[in-house]
């Protein structure tokens, strides 16, 4: 089934099925996971028997599985395309999370579609025509605030999808090029070379440096963890975890973070319901600051923040740990306000570089837990200290690795439960043992037992109890259990193990068959009629497919997207709702009302340098943006138009408005 409206579902990413099947059991009602081919990250895909796999794993506990096919597709793709979603639907996969357009004009199974934050879902309008043209489910822009949600969520009818932690691309999704602008690789086709991670040099208008060597398009990673209530008012119903490049243990402990979170609200909420089934129970204590970050922010979850970027440096450099007290001649002494572990990941700033340190042995110094000053370790790194620039007595030192914690992210560091109740009866010639789980799936299984009236009644019935009720390494968790029998029997522990058994293992199976997968939401007819009748190469209409959808609903002029290479001259190459005059007080909003300042302050163009690269940034104060400008490069607005299959000429152009 479709998600309904009082469900809540945690989404959580997959880089490869082993980390899905983990998702699950740390209480994800949804997993994402890239297929063979067409996933925006390029580096993340998986074959079609490891997604069937998962999907068998997922469906037990009533959780979907989504393969994102997100990247925008090339004319001799798309049959390929269309192959690779009839294999992924023959799979079992629930459904496909897509930006190109052009996958809709395709002969396709029932699939339920969602529309993927490539979409750029910032409006009403928007987000209406994409559900009425058959979208299930729709993951909004990063940037929007709560009440734009809410907002949003009062005019459509489809579930509304939110990323709700980890890594913030500065860009609206599905608007940045500058990538492809100077490598060739198109973060739309799922190649990204992370250039919002580089350091630049911003200058104003006059040539004055205002700020040099940052990374100012580096952000922190998101974290809505104290707006989750506030966005389940708004009308949020999938909470999306970034990270289908992330390992193991990143998404063990967020989704557990989550997972424990929404637990809690569900419990105050009883008008509410997780989107899946089972129990979970985390068997660690969930860290955020334990796993890669670059810092905390929940964006313009609540508005427009000071300070939502990671200028220093796009590195990890973890929790404060302490501080340098000492330094020997291949040790180091440290007062510290945890315990530490060998093979701890420690680091520092050396001016504006993160030097790290692995401690190769720990020792703590005296036996008391060193009371409010904190405690004192003595560290002997791998490194020669006399290579560590910068390190002195007073040096505040970060733990990016805690060897201890992750070593129990290691180990089983999650279980989660599905309720049956059971009920033991008699049947003609033996035992009759019928399970109903919590969706009300109920399943019969009878054994040929030899009965013999018990000489203990109560002795022979706490036995029954018990052998039914373990049920071990098995998805399942007893709830009731009753024992209709007309008298007390003795029963082998041999053979009412083995009906236990063979009842679970009909049970699972019984659970597998009857899940319904949720079936794709129709399109509106007559045809939606799209919010504006011309796109600009920002709408990325990369095939003709694509071009035949939006003329069938109302648009007339269709420029090519930027990777056909038709925009030989500066264009903006990312718009962002991120300003970089409002991070360094230079914005006409920030001016107004100030004494001796207001209208002095205007949205000049500023210049942004990184190595051989200028843009010039433009500012449309109106909606709030900015607008890094700039060129492709001269061989690659001469090369082919990237595509994965042999290139044949692509009759593409800039169209004039039908007669």
């Amino acid at each position: 089934m479709s998600l309904l409206d009082h469900q809540l579902e945690l989404l959580s990413p997959a880089k490869t099925a082993d980390i899905g099947r983990e998702a699950i059991l740390h209480g994800a009602d949804a997993v994402y996971i890239g297929g063979p081919a067409f996933g925006a990250r390029h580096n993340a895909s998986n074959p079609l028997a490891d997604i069937a796999g998962l999907v068998e794993f997922a469906h037990r506990y009533r959780s979907r599985i989504f393969v994102t096919m997100n990247t925008i597709m090339h004319d001799s793709e798309l049959d390929l395309a269309r192959r690779q979603i009839w294999q992924l639907y023959e799979a079992g996969v629930d459904a496909l999370i897509i930006q190109d357009m052009g996958l809709l004009e395709l002969d396709l199974p029932p699939i339920q579609l969602h529309a993927s934050t490539q979409c750029d879902i910032r409006s009403v309008e928007k987000a209406r025509f994409l559900g009425d043209v058959g979208f299930s489910q729709l993951v909004l822009a990063r940037e929007l605030s709560v009440e734009q949600i809410r907002k949003i969520a009062a005019h459509v009818d489809t579930p509304l999808e939110y990323f709700v932690h980890g890594a913030l691309c500065v860009a609206f999704s599905g608007q940045c090029y500058i990538s492809h602008a100077d490598t060739g690789r198109s973060a739309n086709r799922g190649d990204c070379s992370q250039a919002c991670r580089l350091p630049y040099t911003l200058s104003d208008g006059q040539g004055r440096v205002v700020a040099f060597e940052k990374h100012l398009l580096s952000m922190k990673d998101n974290d809505q963890t104290r707006n989750l209530e506030a966005l389940v008012d708004a009308g949020i119903r999938s909470f999306k975890i970034e990270g289908r490049y992330k390992d193991m243990g990143y998404v063990k402990n967020i989704t557990a973070h989550y997972r424990l979170l929404l637990d809690d609200l569900l419990e105050r909420r009883p008008e509410l319901a997780r989107a899946a089934s089972g129990s979970t129970r985390v068997l660690f204590s969930p860290d955020v600051d334990k796993n890669f970050h670059r810092g905390h922010t929940d964006y313009f979850a609540l508005g427009r923040q000071d300070d939502i970027g990671a200028f220093d440096s796009p590195k990890y450099i973890g929790a404060e740990l302490g501080t340098v007290t000492r330094i020997g001649p291949d040790f180091i002494d440290l007062l510290t306000n945890a315990p530490m572990a060998n093979g701890d990941g420690l680091n520092y700033m050396d001016k504006r570089v993160t030097v790290g340190i692995q401690a190769n042995k720990a020792e703590k110094l005296g036996n008391d837990d060193g009371g409010q000053d904190g405690q004192r370790w003595r560290v002997f790194p791998n490194e020669i200290l006399g290579s560590l620039s910068g390190l002195r007595v007073g040096t505040r030192i970060h733990r990016n690795r805690d060897h201890q914690w992750e070593s129990a992210l290691n180990k089983k560091s999650s279980e989660r439960k599905v309720r049956i109740d059971l009920c033991l009866s008699e049947q003609p010639g033996g035992l009759r043992l019928t399970l109903c789980d919590e969706d009300g799936v109920t399943t019969v299984t009878d054994a040929g037992i030899g009965l013999q009236p018990a000489q203990h009644g109560a002795q022979a019935e706490a036995a029954l109890r018990t052998s039914l009720t373990k049920l071990g390494n098995t998805m399942f968790e007893a709830g009731s259990v009753e024992l209709a029998l007309s008298q007390p029997w003795f029963v082998a522990a041999s053979a009412i193990n083995a009906l236990r058994r063979d009842a679970v293992a009909a049970h699972e199976a019984a659970r597998l068959a009857s899940w319904v997968r949720p079936q794709r939401k129709p399109k509106a007819e007559p045809p939606a009629i799209y919010p504006d009748q011309q796109l600009s190469y920002l709408a990325n209409v990369y095939n003709e497919k694509a071009r035949a959808f939006y003329h069938k609903h109302g648009v007339q002029l269709i420029d090519a997207a930027y990777e056909s290479h038709q925009e030989p001259g500066a264009v903006p190459l990312m718009i962002t709702k991120h300003c970089l005059r409002f991070s360094f007080n230079l914005c006409p909003k920030q001016a107004k009302g100030v004494t001796g300042v207001q209208g002095q302050v205007r949205a000049e163009p500023m210049t942004l340098v990184s190595g051989k690269e200028t843009y010039t940034l433009r500012f449309d104060c109106k909606p709030c943006e900015m607008h890094v400008v700039g060129a492709m490069k001269p061989n690659i607005l001469q090369s082919a138009p990237p595509s994965a299959v042999p290139y044949s000429p692509l009759v593409f152009h800039r169209q004039r408005p039908r007669a």
